[in-house]
C-alpha cells in the first residue's frame, strides 16, 4: 500500500536551497536541528537502491545510495552513524525506507533488495521496515522493456516526509565525486552535521585505464558497457559519464592537482542556502 502511494506521486523538483545531494556510494546523516540542511536526496538510481534510515526519537536521518558493492558493511556504517545521534534519546525506534530498482534482465535489483533485507535483519537492533518500494514494486513496462517508476527520492529531515524527486543541481564537485565512484570508492560519509559542513575528499586514484579509448566511443558503446541497465538509464547518463571520464583524464594524479595538501574540500551553506567553499586556511 505504501509503495503504491509513493509511486502514484509525481516527482517533485528539489531546488538546491537547503538540499544536501547524495551521490552513489555516499551517505549523509543529520538531525532536525540542522540549520543548513533540511532535505537529503539522491536520484539516477536504476538497479541501485536509495536507503533512508531514521530514528523517530532523535529525528536523526541518514540517506544513502547503494549499488551492491559491499552491502553488509554499508548497512553497519549507516546504522552506527544514525545511532551516534540517537544514543541520548530514551524513546523512539529505527525505521528504514527502501526505494529503487526494477525488474532488470540481470536481476541485479532483486539481488540488492535481498542483500539489504538480510543486512538489516542481521543487525542486533530492531529495525522497522516502513517503506518497501523496490524491484518488482517499483517496476513499469513499456513495449516489453522494464523501467523503474521512481528514480530518485528526497527526505525532509524536519518532517520525515519522503517523496519522489529530481534534482537540477547535484553539486558541489559533481565530477570529482563521480570520479571517486568510477575509480572504485567504498561508501563515504560526506557530511559533518555538528559543523554543518560538506567534506569532499581527499580522494586518490590511479590513472583511469583506457580513458582515451572510452572517450572516443559513441554514446551507444558507453551506455552498453558502463551501465548496469542500458535500456533504463535516464537521458543524461552518457553525458554524465563523459564528463566524469574527462575529469579523470584531466586529473590522473589527484594528489598533485586536487588534494596537494591532503585536506578535504569543505563547503558550508551561505545565506541563500547554497553551498559555498570554505577557505581551508581558516580552519
Amino acid at each position: 500500500e505504501k509503495a503504491k502511494l509513493l509511486r502514484s506521486q509525481p516527482a517533485q523538483i528539489v531546488e538546491p536551497k537547503g538540499l544536501l545531494y547524495v551521490q552513489q556510494r555516499e551517505f549523509a546523516v543529520t538531525t532536525p536541528k540542522d540549520g543548513s540542511v533540511s532535505i537529503l536526496g539522491s536520484d539516477d538510481a536504476t538497479t541501485c537502491h536509495i536507503v533512508v534510515l531514521r530514528h523517530t526519537g532523535s529525528g536523526a536521518t541518514c540517506l544513502t545510495h547503494c549499488d551492491g558493492s559491499d552491502t553488509e558493511a554499508e548497512v553497519s556504517l549507516i546504522m552506527s552513524a544514525v545511532k551516534s545521534f540517537s544514543n541520548t534519546t530514551g524513546y523512539g525506534r529505527l525505521e528504514v525506507h527502501l526505494v529503487g530498482g526494477f525488474n532488470d534482465d540481470r536481476q541485479l535489483s532483486q539481488k540488492l533488495t535481498n542483500q539489504l533485507l538480510r543486512a538489516f535483519d542481521l543487525q542486533p537492533d530492531d529495525v522497522h521496515l516502513v517503506t518497501f518500494c523496490v524491484t518488482e514494486l517499483n517496476d513499469r513496462e513499456e513495449k516489453d522493456i522494464h523501467f523503474p517508476i521512481i528514480y530518485g527520492i528526497a527526505v525532509n529531515v524536519k518532517t520525515a516526509e519522503i517523496f519522489p524527486a529530481t534534482f537540477p543541481e547535484k553539486g558541489p564537485d559533481e565530477d570529482l565525486r563521480s570520479a571517486h565512484i568510477l575509480t572504485g570508492a567504498t561508501l563515504t560519509n560526506i557530511y559533518d552535521a555538528k559543523m554543518e559542513q560538506l567534506h569532499i575528499g581527499p580522494y586518490f586514484w590511479r590513472p583511469f585505464p583506457h580513458v582515451d579509448f572510452w572517450l572516443e566511443q559513441d554514446d551507444q558503446q558507453i551506455l552498453q558497457n558502463l551501465s548496469t541497465s542500458p535500456l533504463a538509464e535516464p537521458p543524461h547518463f552518457v553525458s554524465h559519464i563523459r564528463s566524469t571520464l574527462t575529469f579523470l583524464k584531466e586529473h590522473p594524479f589527484p594528489s598533485r592537482s586536487l588534494f596537494p595538501d591532503r585536506k578535504p574540500r569543505i563547503y558550508k551553506k551561505n545565506e541563500e542556502g547554497l553551498w559555498e567553499q570554505v577557505c581551508s586556511n581558516k580552519i
